[in-house]
């Protein structure tokens, strides 16, 4: 199994699971625990606020609300980026490391260690901006899913808490992640650019079935991600952002 499937696979199964067990018509209740209370409550409230603002208009909320979550972790994907540009750059080192120590293994990941510390490298970094992500990525599912106030509106062609008939959103979500995957591309080794027909697909599957909500803003953050990578990579493979 590949880096990027093993790092996309959690988040996936997270929302099928969600999409399962989690009951969709629950009132979120701040009495019933710390996760509606610190998480799932305010995050329904953020939302409803930015609605107000917005001429009660829940896609521009979502939309917003999106652009916080984003810009909230950006700092910490620019540590991925910067770490697996790293990682990339010792694996000649770490191939040697291998083939000087195939037959000791406990040696081999001591030396991979020191390798790594010795070039300030954290070969956990790439995990850190999921960790963060998943629990808003979580709650946001159930601040849209629980928010009754979503449910009852719509936005462009849309019933936000219904799934949509014309599969147009389901199709620029697929859209979207094949073309945010393209961006990044050429980060890519070549058998992990297999994937970017996968999940493409995996995701269309699953915004099929979600209320119109949560895969509108599976849209706006692959935009976002599409756009990211453009000032990110784009830079990087001319020499920028190479320290």
């Amino acid at each position: 199994m590949t880096r990027r499937l093993a790092k996309y696979l959690p988040l996936l199964f997270t929302f099928l699971l969600l999409a399962g067990c989690t009951p969709a018509t629950s009132k979120i209740d701040p009495n019933n625990g710390v996760w509606d209370k610190y998480f799932v409550g305010p995050l329904a409230d953020v939302l409803d606020w930015f609605a107000d603002l917005l001429w009660g208009q829940y896609g521009l909320s979502i939309l917003v609300v999106t652009l916080i979550i984003r810009f909230i972790i950006l700092p910490l994907t620019l540590k991925q980026y910067k770490s697996s540009k790293r990682m990339q750059e010792l694996q000649p080192e770490i191939k040697k490391l291998k083939d000087k120590y195939k037959d000791d293994p406990k040696k081999q990941q001591e030396e991979t260690m020191k390798l790594f510390q010795s070039n300030g490298v954290n070969p956990l970094a790439g995990c850190f901006p999921l960790i963060v992500q998943m629990p808003i990525l979580i709650a946001l599912y159930n601040a849209i899913m629980r928010n009754h106030n979503i449910a009852e509106h719509s936005f462009l062609w849309m019933q936000l808490g219904t799934k949509d008939p014309y599969y147009i959103l389901p199709l620029l979500a697929a859209l979207t992640t094949y073309f945010q995957q393209k961006m990044m591309s050429s980060q890519m080794a070549p058998q992990m650019r297999n994937l970017m027909f996968i999940f493409p697909v995996l995701i269309f599957v699953m915004a099929m079935n979600f209320a119109s909500a949560l895969p509108l803003y599976w849209v706006y953050s692959n935009l976002f991600t599409i756009v990211q990578s453009y000032f990110i990579y784009g830079p990087q493979n001319k020499g920028g952002l190479s320290k």
